[in-house]
């Protein structure tokens, strides 16, 4: 009797082990099968959405003439307008072009709000290490500005004790700080969301100089009659490139491809001259 009680008792404890086992096999199945990608999602790359939705959608400023801005149709216009429409013809598809503060571009980038931007952002190390950029597709030379009847700041090591108005998230911001802050000494720096109002407040005496690209002054200037003058030599030159988010080669490569081309055949040359007038450095 007591024999037969102990098979049991061993009966039941086996079958409790291989229950256990049981169990314990079905939920690492469940836990393999969550983790697995799904098919479409592991053989789908950005570029082959961009390509199946027909469109990219890009970033702009669209308040930075001759760059980018709104025409008289209010239709979003400039040399980056033109090459992000360029670029998005050469890939099969069509731009969509999203404007928003240029503060808030990159975020968006990586909130996958845009594809792409193409709004004049600087290619530096700091950025690289969150986004990728596209080869270089202009150079710009910044200077400093002042209203025209300043003679006293000539170059940054004028701007101690000074007010200096920069675009807000810029590297032209970035450089004042890191750079001419603390090798000049204390000046203001006052921040702005778009150039038009950092122009006009050093015409009318709010702000004591500002630095810019040369490039983005004239169409200002002549439009709203500011008397402002750039001064000096430029104090930097910049290189811009289109951003994307890390980790898409293929939309990388398609974008890049894309510039080359416009680049050999003369298309690249003929935007860049149709906005500055002069040809590209690049």
């Amino acid at each position: 009797m007591k024999a037969k009680r102990g098979f049991i008792m061993k009966m039941t404890t086996w079958k409790r082990t291989t229950l256990f086992i049981t169990i314990l096999s079905v939920i690492a199945i469940i836990a393999v099968g969550c983790n697995t990608p799904k098919k479409e999602e592991a053989s789908t790359n950005a570029l082959e959405r961009i390509k199946s939705e027909g469109k990219i959608v890009i970033g702009m400023m669209g308040t930075y003439p001759p760059y980018n801005f709104l025409n008289e149709k209010k239709e979003v216009d400039g040399f980056d307008a033109d090459m992000a429409r360029e670029i998005a013809k050469r890939m099969g598809i069509q731009a969509e072009i999203v404007t928003g503060e240029f503060s808030g571009l990159i975020e968006g980038l990586q909130k996958t709000k845009f594809d792409a931007l193409i709004s004049q952002v600087t290619i530096t190390d700091d950025r690289k290490k969150t986004i990728d950029f596209s080869a270089p597709y202009i150079k710009n030379a910044v200077n400093v500005v002042v209203k025209a009847d300043n003679n006293t700041i000539k170059s940054v090591e004028d701007f101690k004790g000074k007010k200096i108005g920069v675009g807000l998230g810029t590297n032209d911001e970035k450089y004042l700080r890191e750079q001419v802050l603390p090798k000049v000494g204390d000046f203001e720096i006052a921040t702005y969301n778009d150039v038009i109002t950092s122009l006009m407040d050093l015409n009318t005496g709010r702000i004591d100089a500002t630095i810019n690209n040369v490039f983005a002054l004239k169409p200002i200037v002549d439009k709203n009659n500011l008397k402002i003058k750039a001064v000096g030599e430029p104090i930097k030159e910049d290189v811009a490139g289109v951003a994307i988010k890390k980790g898409q080669p293929e939309l990388l490569e398609a974008i890049n491809k894309a510039f080359d081309e416009m680049k050999k055949d003369g298309t690249y040359a003929a935007i860049h001259k149709k906005w500055f007038d002069v040809e590209p450095t690049l």
